[in-house]
């Protein structure tokens, strides 16, 4: 019984080491992706492009069109009522 449960708990150990290795593979994969794309805000910067407004627009376009539109919607509404026009 004790060769049973050991074999047991070295193939658990070994699984649960690959998915924190997998895990730590994808969050050095992360940082890097996470630089390529500090990069290439630094570059749009660099051609006169408004980071802020550009992080802005890649949020908008994750988000559902429709909820998008509804609360530009609502923003001129409350525009308007303040006389923000």
């Amino acid at each position: 019984m004790q060769d049973v449960t050991n074999s047991s708990y070295r193939v658990t150990a070994d699984e649960l080491r690959q998915f924190i290795e997998r895990f730590e593979r994808l969050e050095v994969e992360k940082k890097d992706i996470a630089d390529q794309q500090k990069e290439v805000l630094a570059e749009a910067k660099g051609r006169g492009y408004d980071v802020k407004v550009l992080r802005k627009i890649v949020t908008l376009r994750r988000r559902d069109e429709s909820e998008v539109a509804e609360e530009e919607a609502v923003l001129e509404l409350y525009k308007e009522a303040l006389g923000m026009n």
